[in-house]
């Protein structure tokens, strides 16, 4: 087989004579000709680069504890789906196979001199299940790719804020309850904001230590129906550690299997028990009507019943060592090495199933450590536990991009790491910086030296950590807009450089620098003791500091001092970005003030999503769509085009609209001419006018949020005072 596209560019070869092996042990083989100049891109959570071009990677479930993530093969993921970019001839294209067995992609590895060059995947079972799609731009593929496996769950609003997060807390011999409380308490005195806390499977031991799911530690968690409501009280929801396996000595052991409802022997007459945390263990299976009716009825009684809409699936790699264990695979029976990925979407299916049962127009938050291809559709995923050094907070950026580039948007990695020794405070501090632009935000430890990392726990270091999360919360706007455009689109959030700026060649193989959305370039630092960055910043437009608006051309590389309260971030000639002002917490604040960076110098446009941001209304239309566009000329139009019968909760808006050579001479509100303010300290106190910062060359503009359509216009005309 041989696709070309409409110019005649050969998108896919098979090779010749050896294209689709099926060998004697059942195991089959696709062999692709490749050449020098093809970069691969996606193969959801792999370690390394994130041009896999010469690497040979396995696709496998694997509970992979402090992880190197420049190395460690495979992780917790398995999405056998990559993008091909021809980079001669600027053209991508993409490949899913359909197949849940264990596989491996090899890239440009292998090489025989009888043959033309070639890559080849190869599972150990199942079909070439082969989906292609076409680009050219790798942002089509992208969307193609998830137009076939789904988009992005949209997540409620709360989701977006700090989640509180540790192993410490739930392992406390007593008042765990009270601990998690004080925590949220603390981050108030902090002036932190916090909109959560994962709950670890601490909460479920027994007097043995272990871990049973489903079973409260009454000790720690005295009465956790009202230590739920206590959180909500302080606008804080909590997300409990589930797991899959169920330990022989669980005090549900029983019930689920005399249900049916485990992956049995391979004879089907007994569970099938095999190595787990804390034991040897059973494994519900998901593919078994009876295994996700009894887990859904445990979900409800234990969880959703208390008030809790967020479930957090943690080790779902479904590890088991006996590959011919066998699933019910709804009454058909299969093997579990032809299914082990599909259990932990199902596990997630399951939860979003149970909630919508017992609360119908909740919104769920499910969070899942691993999945297979489409694992979007149900949860919010983390790159597991990843290990505490400069070098994971380096290395997990092309993780996390690479499962952007495979589908799931919606994702991210323990903030400050999981395993080892408490993160050294500059550390910590660089970590948060970055993490601030994940969209899951979580610092989540488990410190071999007795720690347990906070916000606060370096006390002359907390600024910076205060600072960057009140950063993150004055862009959930703009996040959570990106997140419908994932839901809708499929696009990622963070993005390589290369998925907005294909024509730049400079962008191909940049591993670290990305895009968080369209608009914003962060340039994260990952080396200790860093006091400048060099930045590639791409060609085709111009880029503007976050800080102080200073302007840069494209397609230069720039070196910037970094001092330790903040990183390098960028926007781009064209930016629109919505901001909330002071808020600190989702659940309890609505943006009641929307401030808006405007660059118009260039064509544009942003979708600004809103609607309640806890139930499912927005299925039914009840959402608002703000369509604000720029258009270039002369002079500078932002026009606001609203769709959709939600009522937004902004009250006022404040525009910062980047100028260049002038200032503006007058600015209108539709056809309002609004006041100029020449003194800073009176536009502060009014409510509608404009005044011209000339340090940043910026026009600040209020107004009253207008309930219909509308335009901002901007005139540059010179005033010739000499003349007058």
């Amino acid at each position: 087989m041989q696709i070309f596209n409409n110019q005649g560019v050969l998108l896919h070869s098979d090779l010749k004579e050896k294209s689709y092996v099926k060998c004697e042990n059942g195991s089959v083989r696709h062999y692709s000709c490749i050449d020098d100049d093809i970069s691969f891109y996606g193969f959801g959570e792999k370690s390394g680069y994130i041009n896999k071009a010469h690497r040979r990677m396995i696709m496998n479930n694997v509970d992979t504890l402090g992880y190197n993530s420049e190395y460690t093969d495979p992780l917790y993921k398995h999405i056998p789906f990559y993008i091909r970019f021809d980079r001669a001839n600027n053209v991508a294209s993409g490949l899913f196979y359909n197949n849940s067995y264990e596989s491996v992609f090899d890239m440009g590895c292998e090489r025989s001199g009888y043959w033309d060059k070639y890559s080849y995947f190869s599972a150990e079972g199942g079909d070439i299940d082969l989906f292609f799609m076409y680009g050219p731009e790798i942002k089509n593929v992208v969307k193609n790719y998830t137009d076939l496996t789904g988009k992005t769950a949209l997540p409620p609003l709360y989701s977006l804020g700090y989640f509180g997060s540790t192993m410490f807390y739930t392992e406390l011999e007593n008042k765990s309850d009270e601990a998690v409380l004080e925590f949220i308490d603390q981050a108030r005195r902090e002036d932190i904001p916090c909109d959560g806390f994962f709950l670890s499977s601490g909460y479920t031991s027994g007097n043995d230590g272990k871990r049973y799911v489903f079973n409260w530690n009454y000790d720690r968690f005295a009465d956790p129906e009202k230590f739920i409501s206590d959180m909500k009280a302080k606008g804080a929801d909590v997300s409990p550690n589930v797991k899959p396996g169920m330990l022989l000595t669980n005090p549900l052991y029983n019930e689920f299997k005399s249900a049916n409802a485990y992956i049995m022997d391979e004879h089907g007459n007994e569970p099938h028990n095999d190595r787990y945390w804390g034991g040897k263990a059973a494994f519900v299976d998901f593919t078994s009507p009876k295994g996700r009716d009894l887990w859904k009825k445990h979900l409800k009684q234990s969880l959703i019943s208390k008030g809790i809409t967020c479930i957090w699936n943690d080790n779902c790699e479904y590890e088991i060592n006996n590959p011919k264990a066998q699933c019910d695979f709804e009454g058909e029976k299969a093997p579990i090495n032809s299914l082990r990925p599909l259990m932990p979407n199902l596990m997630a299916l399951a939860a979003k199933q149970a909630i919508k049962e017992c609360c119908p127009n909740a919104r769920p938050y499910i969070t899942n450590r691993a999945g297979f291809a489409g694992i979007q559709r149900y949860a919010q995923t983390w790159a597991g536990d990843n290990s505490t050094s400069w070098h994971s907070l380096k290395f997990n950026i092309p993780v996390m991009l690479g499962m952007g580039l495979s589908g799931v948007a919606n994702q991210g990695c323990d903030i400050g790491g999981f395993f080892g020794p408490a993160p050294e405070p500059e550390l910590f501090v660089r970590w948060v910086q970055h993490g601030i632009f994940q969209p899951r935000f979580s610092i989540h430890s488990c410190n071999t030296d007795n720690t347990v990392t906070e916000p606060w726990m370096y006390p002359s270091y907390t600024k910076y950590i205060r600072d960057a999360i009140k950063l993150r919360y004055s862009l959930t706007p703009y996040l959570y807009s990106l997140l419908y455009e994932a839901s809708t689109e499929g696009s990622p959030i963070m993005r390589p450089l290369f998925y907005e700026f294909q024509n730049d060649k400079n962008t191909y193989d940049e591993s670290f620098d990305f895009m968080y959305g369209k608009f914003i370039l962060v340039a994260s630092i990952y080396e200790k003791g860093a006091s400048t960055r060099r930045i590639y910043l791409p060609a085709g437009c111009t880029w503007y500091d976050w800080y102080t608006k200073k302007a840069y051309q494209g397609g230069t590389t720039i070196e910037v001092e970094t001092s330790l309260d903040k990183i390098p971030v960028f926007f781009k000639s064209g930016a629109i970005i919505p901001l909330a002002d002071n808020i600190t917490n989702l659940h309890l604040q609505a943006v009641e003030k929307l401030k808006l960076i405007v660059e118009p110098w260039q064509d544009s446009e942003f979708i600004l999503y809103e609607d309640d941001g806890t139930t499912n209304n927005y299925l039914d239309g009840e959402f608002l769509k703000t369509i604000i566009s720029t258009k270039h000329t002369n002079n500078a139009a932002i026009s606001f085009v609203k769709q959709g019968s939600y009522r937004s909760k902004v009250k006022s808006i404040e525009l910062n609209v980047i100028c260049k050579e002038l200032a503006p001479i007058k600015i209108s509100l539709q056809n309002k001419e609004l006041k100029l303010y020449l003194n800073y300290e009176k536009w502060c106190g009014c409510s509608e006018g404009w005044y011209f910062d000339n340090e940043q060359k910026t026009a600040k503009i209020k107004y009253d949020n207008p309930a219909d359509d509308y335009t901002v216009s901007i005139d540059f005309s010179v005033k010739d005072l000499i003349s007058i």
